[in-house]
């Protein structure tokens, strides 16, 4: 008798449900390519836990392989059950317990996708609290573990169970607009797939052509993470080429290409630089029939194989084939990921959330030691990976024996080597996001928490530097820094001097809470009024004691929402705006001051104001280049410009006027462009 016949023999006295999901777990299960002692081991624990003790006295028979797989499932279902009694941080012994015993043999992996997946196809029959914490289950840890492992076969129907019990509403939403568009969408792929299909059988290249399945989790991810309607996504309408051969890819790639006008930036080359989980395909996006937008993947069939079942595909069971290097691989990121690492329950189960993000990037030590760190971490960042003391210590670093910046972010292959010096002293300019030294937040904590230890007045010292040269930059020379204290809910100026020196009130938010809307108007009977006006224009004006008037805002001084402001009616042009310190309203006060009236900034911000900004520094071949890519990366839009070279200093001044959204987006571009090699000061031009 097979394993899995003994395993469903003895499975026949558990109640006609149970025996159903773990049929439904041994299919899943089947479909990633395990072996027979991995979906046995499902069912043996299936039958533990459905009657306790009824295998006590099988189990002594039991391999040591097939007792492992148990035990693991076991130690898992301990964990799963805290997260949901007290919150995910509070399991952190039984975490250790379950990644120990993932550790020994990873089948124990694919077995708890399984189940959780078979759990939540029937978990419509359950309570509604039963229901949602399975869904919150499987969305923190599952879902994020298939997609680590790239099983995307069972990841993409986790990720839209649980979403469709969290998110009912919106899931229904959303399937509705799916199915509202079905018939035209299925006949555009129809149409698409046959002008394919001639193309490619006209080039000699094989291949198998089909629509493909858009999941309803993806399309609202898309929505919220690029702020899209459902009928602004390219993606709706999507097929899939697979072909024999990298070669054919590319050949189907460029055929694509000219049959249908590709749509700039949207194009990844997942071959020759596959994510993370060693995803690969090409993925692109073009306007086919009827000028629509379409996205196509194409891959050969052992990508699509490899895909859909990640790990899982490169398995080696005992009875077969050698050592398979990219499983290897796979094995040593769940060793490193999987090890306990002495944290306390917070940092270890922010530290396991933390490694089953998507973006990841894998980077070399001197030693050849892979390390991986987030998307975006630096080599700064990387120096705090390796140790505390190291990072304190960086002072360079070298990416393929180039030395480079510190805000340098290597990408997954470079080698990295950190330059350090005998004294532990970081930066304060570490924990400025404008520098971009640090992108993770485990690296500014530690250097936080180096200043902290150093003495107080020193950070009080450096805050207050920061904080007065930031509102000198932005021209702003009449805050109430207590009123900014209460705020960020501090209790005094100085403390707020010490948040801004750790970095826990950042520069950027300092500069949105100058610009924060201001209380709703005041009716005479005394109840709050948010006009319609209002309503649509945050950062539009509003005028005490008169109508709605033409307002323009002054040329001389440039305000910007949340500046002090008040009005003076000229003769024509309605009512003109200006900074309260501006010299130009001060001299028309004099001549005519019944004409000056009280302002305010209104509650919605649309608007674009122009602003003058200067920059100082050194001439060097390629400045005015690097300002100009700085400001478009920002976003601010240049409406003039200026810049003036002293030959015999070398000495450069330039002067642009811009239209800027608000504070905090002048905030960042100044500091971005002080940050410029050569320059040394950048700041907005105050009134005149």
């Amino acid at each position: 008798m097979s394993l899995i016949e003994q395993a469903r023999e003895a499975c026949a006295a558990l109640p006609v449900a149970a025996r159903a999901e773990g049929e439904t777990i041994i299919e899943l299960l089947r479909s990633l390519g395990c072996d027979d002692e991995t979906c046995a081991s499902a069912l043996w624990y299936s039958l533990q836990r459905g009657l306790p003790g009824a295998v006590d006295e099988v189990a002594t028979q039991w391999p040591p392989s097939l007792r492992r797989l148990v035990d693991g499932q076991g130690e898992a279902e301990k964990v799963w059950d805290l997260h949901a009694q007290r919150g995910f941080g509070s399991g952190a012994e039984g975490l250790r317990r379950l990644l120990l015993a993932i550790i020994r043999d990873l089948r124990v992996v694919f077995v708890l996708l399984a189940r959780q997946l078979a759990a939540m196809r029937t978990a419509m029959a359950l309570p509604d609290h039963e229901r949602r914490e399975l869904a919150q289950l499987t969305s923190d840890i599952h879902a994020p573990l298939a997609n680590r492992l790239g099983i995307w076969q069972l990841k993409w129907e986790l990720e839209d169970l649980a979403f469709r019990y969290l998110e009912p509403d919106t899931y229904r939403r959303i399937a509705r607009l799916l199915d509202e568009r079905r018939a035209d969408r299925e006949s555009f792929i129809a149409a698409s797939l046959a002008q394919l299909r001639a193309v490619l059988e006209g080039a000699g290249i094989p291949a198998e052509l089909a629509g493909r399945p858009k999941h309803i989790f993806s399309i609202w991810k898309k929505m919220k993470k690029k702020g899209l309607e459902f009928s602004d996504l390219y993606d709706i309408r999507a097929v899939r080429i697979l072909v024999d051969s990298v070669g054919d890819c590319y050949a189907a790639l460029g055929l694509v290409h000219s049959l249908w006008p590709h749509l700039p930036g949207e194009f990844d080359d997942y071959i020759a630089r596959p994510k993370g989980n060693g995803y690969r395909s090409l993925h692109t996006a073009v306007l086919g029939p009827e000028g629509k937008t379409l996205e196509v993947q194409i891959r050969t069939h052992e990508m699509h194989r490899a895909n859909e079942l990640g790990v899982a595909a490169h398995w080696r069971y005992k009875e077969g084939g050698g050592a398979d290097a990219e499983f290897e691989a796979k094995i040593a990121w769940m060793r490193k990921l999987l090890e306990p690492r002495g944290e306390d329950e917070a940092e270890l189960a922010a530290g396991f959330e933390t490694e089953l993000m998507e973006d990841r990037v894998y980077v070399l030590s001197p030693k050849g030691e892979v390390i991986d760190m987030p998307r975006g971490a630096t080599v700064l960042d990387f120096a705090y990976h390796i140790h505390t003391e190291v990072g304190h210590r960086c002072r360079g670093a070298k990416v393929n024996g180039r030395i480079v910046p510190l805000t340098t972010q290597p990408r997954s292959g470079d080698r990295v080597e950190i330059l350090t010096t005998k004294v532990s002293e970081p930066s304060r300019d570490w924990l400025s996001a404008h520098h971009g030294y640090l992108n993770t937040s485990r690296a500014k904590e530690k250097v936080r928490a180096w200043f902290r230890r150093e003495a107080h007045d020193a950070n009080i010292l450096a805050g207050k530097a920061s904080l007065e040269k930031e509102l000198r930059r932005l021209a702003l020379d009449d805050v109430d820094l207590a009123k900014l204290a209460v705020h960020f809910r501090l209790k005094s100026v100085d403390e707020l001097y010490v948040t801004v020196a750790l970095g826990e009130v950042t520069l950027g938010q300092i500069a949105r809470s100058l610009q924060e809307p201001a209380e709703p108007e005041i009716t005479q009977s005394g109840n709050p009024v948010a006009s319609r006006a209002a309503q649509r224009d945050r950062g539009a004006l509003s005028i005490e004691g008169v109508g709605n008037l033409l307002t323009t805002l002054a040329r001389c001084c440039q305000p910007l929402p949340g500046d002090p402001v008040r009005g003076f009616i000229t003769r024509g042009r309605g009512v003109s705006v200006h900074r309260a310190d501006c010299a130009s309203l001060a001299r028309l006060a004099r001549r005519d001051p019944d004409r000056v009236i009280e302002v305010g900034w209104g509650r919605v911000d649309v608007q674009n104001y122009e602003v003058d900004v200067e920059l100082r520094g050194y001439d060097r071949k390629g400045l005015q280049k690097d300002v100009a890519t700085t400001i478009n990366n920002v976003g601010p839009h240049i409406v003039a410009s200026s810049s003036r070279v002293q030959v015999r200093t070398g000495e450069v001044e330039m002067r642009f006027t811009l239209r800027v959204k608000d504070y905090e987006q002048l905030s960042t571009l100044l500091g971005r462009l002080g940050a410029l090699p050569n320059v040394t000061d950048a700041r907005r031009l105050g009134g005149r």
